[in-house]
């Protein structure tokens, strides 16, 4: 994956996707596939923003039964199957216990009739998923005794039991993002990373490309295309406002989601659905407070969501040492035996999804419902323009493939159909993972550790061999960075391969160093020195990598030393 700006330049794509978050990401993959000549370009580093600052949950749509929104439960549930069969390594089945009390809505009776009918309506969750592993069991309903003993410190007042539904967890949100992105640049796909869209090329009332900024040289440049697809999420808006001066009859409404990452081992392989105060209002049946989800991830434990708008600049959200210890105190009144503290944080994931219309400080919140995907034509008659909104990461692939087939009806050409659904994904050529991996540790490849090994082909599935050849010309590089679980060699391939470009594209987003802790000092000034080798950095250049790297943990809250979740075994 190599960016070639005179690619960009010297030909006419037929589309141009702007945005290269999971939605984006998703899209070129598609279009790509179907014989579509496609540049990607992104401001940032891909999947920087809310793509890769998230609950890493696969939702397979159980909460929509509150909604009575049938539409929506299908929708989930088949995206979820399709993210476990093309990205199993990548994506997995999570159980998550909901406790069950007394013998009214929130009874056993009830929540085990909701996932009776929840299971029903999904009866095709596996179509197509041949690895028992990845498959999404039924159900089921399970004893206090149970319960407790996967969570002693849950109330117990009138405890009776719980229900146990599945859903999917992603390993590392960024890494799903950059599979699809090289997937897309493996078929043919130009993609660029730092490269700010700055306004659009026209025709009469036509689209003809756009206009873009390096964003790290100031170089400008024009990319020439039939189509454009605007998936910059938040900054989707803006991107109309200042490339063609349109603007939306509805302004989009984001929310702030903020989840934890808690440097706290697991307490099992089931994740705690905890019922707050904060209500649903659009539940039409409702069981009280909304939930709040403690969920095991690598080494560490994942706490959140919590909601609110946002109206802000997107590059500005942040959260306040404030807002922290107020949503830790939610936390512990939730699961009191956690005692959570401002230093059991790791790392703060904060990003904005669509939301709906709320009151601010309202006990009872309204969620958004649909991506929102525009043709320009018909809103403003300004041809070859679409926009895509996302929801919910789950439903990326699925919404991008309705966003290229609209787009194969406005070049009026006839689409081949998209084969995303059940196509692996980079790294995703994988039978039987867990059959996969237990093989992979009976080798032990250059004697690596199983705890490394395990991470290396989680995030690049089979073709972890292509990070590994790199220790064949260098054995040092066979060494882990200071004391985390990722090697040497992973950042020397991500500035090779994977368009690495700052020190923050390797900690935070190729590999693991950054996105569960603070892998600590020792570890920052190894990856700087690496990539400053590999990239011709001077010490001044280095230097200010590192010092961007730090001030994003402070911004964050974060305490600069690692934490257990980020040691190797």
């Amino acid at each position: 994956m190599k960016k070639n700006i005179r690619n960009l330049t010297d030909k006419e794509f037929d589309l141009v996707v702007v945005g290269g978050g999971i939605f984006g990401a998703c899209a070129a993959w598609d279009a790509t596939q179907r014989g579509l000549t496609v540049a990607l370009l992104e401001k940032g580093d891909f999947s920087h923003a809310t793509s890769a600052h998230h609950l890493k949950m696969v939702h397979g749509g159980i909460r929509y039964m509150q909604h009575g929104d049938v539409y929506r439960v299908w929708e989930s549930s088949r995206e979820r199957a399709a993210l476990l069969k093309v990205a199993p390594h990548l994506v997995h089945p999570l159980p998550v216990i909901m406790p069950t009390y007394g013998h009214g809505k929130r009874g056993k009776a009830v929540l085990g009739t909701g996932v009776f009918l929840y299971d029903l309506l999904t009866m095709n969750r596996n179509l197509r998923i041949p690895d028992k592993g990845r498959q999404i069991p039924r159900g089921k309903l399970i004893t206090r005794q149970e319960v407790l003993k996967y969570f002693p410190g849950i109330e117990q007042r009138g405890l009776t039991g719980a229900a146990v539904f599945y859903d999917a967890q992603m390993y590392s949100p960024p890494r799903l993002a950059l599979s699809f992105i090289r997937s897309a640049a493996n078929a043919g796909a130009d993609v660029a990373n730092y490269l700010e869209v700055t306004g659009f090329l026209k025709r009469e009332n036509r689209v003809a490309g756009v206009r873009a900024t390096n964003v790290l040289s100031g170089e400008s440049v024009e990319v020439r295309s039939k189509m454009v697809l605007n998936t910059a999420g938040p900054w989707a808006t803006k991107v109309l406002e200042t490339g063609m001066g349109l603007r939306l009859e509805q302004k989009p409404v984001f929310s702030r989601d903020v989840c934890f990452v808690v440097s706290r081992p697991p307490a099992g392989k089931y994740a705690l659905a905890c019922q707050i105060k904060t209500e649903d209002a659009e539940a039409i049946f409702s069981r009280g407070g909304r939930h709040l989800f403690i969920a095991p991830w690598r080494d560490c434990t994942l706490v959140g969501v919590w909601h609110g708008v946002f109206d802000g600049a997107p590059e500005q959200v942040t959260v306040t040492r404030e807002e922290m210890k107020k949503f830790l105190d939610e936390a512990n009144e939730a699961y009191p035996d956690f005692s959570l503290s401002i230093e059991d944080i790791a790392v703060v994931n904060t990003g904005l999804i669509l939301f709906a219309e709320n009151q601010k400080e309202s006990s009872k919140i309204s969620f958004g419902k649909r991506s929102i995907l525009i043709d320009h034509d018909r809103k403003h008659k300004v041809k070859g323009l679409i926009t895509l909104i996302g929801v919910r990461a789950t439903t990326a692939r699925g919404m991008a493939e309705k966003a290229v087939d609209l787009i194969f009806k406005k070049m009026g050409r006839r689409s081949p159909g998209s084969k995303t659904e059940t196509t692996p994904i980079f790294g995703g050529q994988i039978e039987h993972f867990d059959g996969y991996l237990g093989q992979a540790r009976e080798r032990r490849p250059y004697g690596l550790e199983n705890g490394v090994l395990d991470a290396l082909i989680h995030n690049y599935g089979c073709e972890y061999p292509g990070v590994l050849k790199y220790i064949d010309e260098n054995p040092d590089l066979a060494h882990r960075v200071a004391n985390t679980k990722v090697l040497r060699a992973e950042i020397i391939h991500a500035v090779r391969e994977e368009m690495a470009e700052k020190l923050g594209d390797v900690v935070f987003r190729r590999t693991d160093l950054g996105t569960g802790c603070h892998p600590g000092e020792d570890a920052l000034q190894e990856c700087a020195r690496l990539m400053a080798s590999e990239s011709g950095w001077d010490e001044d250049r280095a230097k200010k990598e590192t010092d961007e790297v730090r001030k994003h943990f402070l911004r964050h809250g974060v305490v600069a030393k690692g934490h257990p979740c980020g040691a190797a075994p």
